[in-house]
């Protein structure tokens, strides 16, 4: 058995730098959203929980339009995170440890908030009572005591990270040594996983069409039918039958 190209161990490379940043990142936002739904009441929460668990009933490839929507350069949030901070999700791992972690987020905030529900109150109030403060009694008491659900919060989200498709092509594409992660055949251009259905084919295809990318990697334009904007008529096939 052969080892692995060394394009390959890029492959995994990136791959486990990805996940393990989409990890990271979400991990804060993700305790603190489960201690909101799981301790707090205020009118909306039901809203709140519902839009947390989006990522998981909406199509990937909708997460990662949005994505591109509102984090790409021309975006709002896109546009103020490299104009302040002089970072770029579009097309960057970035990006794709971005998307990763938007589609593993409602997986991290399920399995803390019922961790953090099922610890007993009277521990804290107890603590409370001797004099703790509440930094300290989060720091000594909840935290432990939830840390299992933490823990596995952050392997379900690595894991998703590892697996990420549709959000990931959609807002990073598929550009070596930049967003090419597992989910890719390496050497491969047009081949995937077996899970994968022809239309990551064909979605790859179309992609092909709508973004350029620079000799060295260092910028990416949009081209094609998706610059002329809805309703373009679709580029003539150069395989096509005269009539």
């Amino acid at each position: 058995m052969n080892g692995l190209t060394p394009d390959e161990w890029e492959i995994i490379r990136l791959s486990l730098k990805v996940a393990f940043w989409s990890v990271l990142w979400s991990l804060p936002f993700a305790l603190a959203t489960a201690m909101l739904l799981a301790r707090a009441r205020f009118p909306g929460k039901s809203f709140i929980d519902a839009i947390v668990h989006l990522p998981l009933v909406l199509p990937p490839v909708v997460v990662g339009y949005f994505l591109l929507l509102g984090f790409g350069r021309r975006g709002p949030f896109g546009e103020i995170a490299e104009q302040y901070f002089g970072t770029v999700f579009a097309f960057r791992w970035t990006g794709a440890a971005l998307a990763a972690a938007v589609m593993g987020f409602p997986l991290m905030v399920r399995a803390m908030r019922l961790s953090i529900e099922a610890i007993d109150r009277g521990l804290e109030s107890a603590a409370r009572t001797l004099g703790a403060a509440r930094w300290r009694v989060f720091a000594t008491i909840t935290l432990p005591l939830a840390l299992p659900g933490i823990l596995t919060g952050a392997l379900l989200s690595f894991a998703r990270s590892l697996g990420e498709f549709g959000a990931t092509i959609t807002f990073v594409s598929n550009i070596p040594g930049e967003t090419r992660t597992l989910r890719w055949v390496p050497g491969k251009p047009g081949v995937y996983p077996m899970y994968c259905t022809d239309f990551c084919s064909a979605l790859h295809q179309e992609m092909q069409g709508y973004v350029r990318v620079s000799p060295v990697g260092s910028s990416v334009a949009l081209s094609g039918t998706l610059s002329k904007g809805p309703g373009a008529p679709a580029p003539a096939k150069a395989d096509e039958k005269k009539k």
